[in-house]
């Protein structure tokens, strides 16, 4: 199996090298998404090049542990869902590089998991920035998935609040995804975070401002006319 891999890998590599775009490589460069090597193929050919394969554990490990864009994006389609056990999970969230593969792994892996849920949840209570932020994604993911489950509380989240409010762009984006679908359960959940942050509304920092009036607003269009308590409005 270690030849078939390594020649599969070799394969994949030509693959990508004949997709290669030099212009969208370095504008991701330009972005902050830092890889020792990237092609610049675009995730629709990715996926195709990707189909050509089997999924297998072993190869998928191999293409994970590759510092190259493609090939770690490719590792998350291939690895085989029933293989992927709790604990390489947590190994992998240990181990994204960028924003870019963590989305690619909650899409293309973790919202098919059966414990996303319990792993979320695990990771948005970790003392670790990155992994909050990565729990804090696939936590929206899951409730997406799932049709907004009612199981999801605010409160089981200790740096949730904390977190809304934080100068890292994308620990404030994958908070405030994450609060959009929460509140999208239910009009009482959607009051409650938006009673959690009614100082934000008339705020001076423009940051905090946008978050609370980006929340109501999305809450209004999605309950319709349910009540929106109008302290918020």
């Amino acid at each position: 199996m270690e030849n078939t891999s390594e020649s599969i890998i070799q394969d994949i590599r030509k693959r990508c090298r004949m997709a290669m775009d030099g212009v969208v490589s370095s504008g991701m460069r330009n972005y902050g998404l830092d890889y020792k090597l990237n092609f610049g193929v675009s995730v629709l050919k990715i996926r195709k090049i990707a189909s050509r394969y089997i999924p297998n554990k072993v190869l998928a490990e191999k293409l994970w542990k590759e510092n190259t864009r493609e090939l770690k994006i490719i590792a998350t389609l291939l690895y085989p869902r029933e293989d992927f056990t709790i604990d390489a999970a947590r190994r992998w969230i240990q181990q994204i590089p960028n924003q870019e593969i963590r989305e690619q792994l909650g899409f293309n892996l973790f919202r098919f998991l059966p414990y996303t849920y319990a792993l979320g949840l695990e990771c948005v209570n970790s003392e670790n920035e990155d992994i909050r932020i990565t729990g804090y994604w696939f936590l929206a993911r899951h409730l997406i998935e799932v049709g907004y489950s009612d199981e999801l509380k605010a409160q089981e989240m200790t740096y949730l609040w904390e977190d809304i409010k934080s100068d890292n762009l994308f620990m404030h984006n994958a908070v405030k995804l994450l609060l959009k679908n929460i509140g999208r359960i239910s009009v009482d959940k959607a009051n409650t975070i938006l009673h959690q942050i009614i100082s934000f509304k008339d705020s001076e920092d423009p940051v905090l401002k946008e978050i609370f009036h980006n929340l109501l607003f999305d809450f209004q269009y999605y309950h319709g006319n349910a009540i929106i308590q109008s302290e918020f409005v």
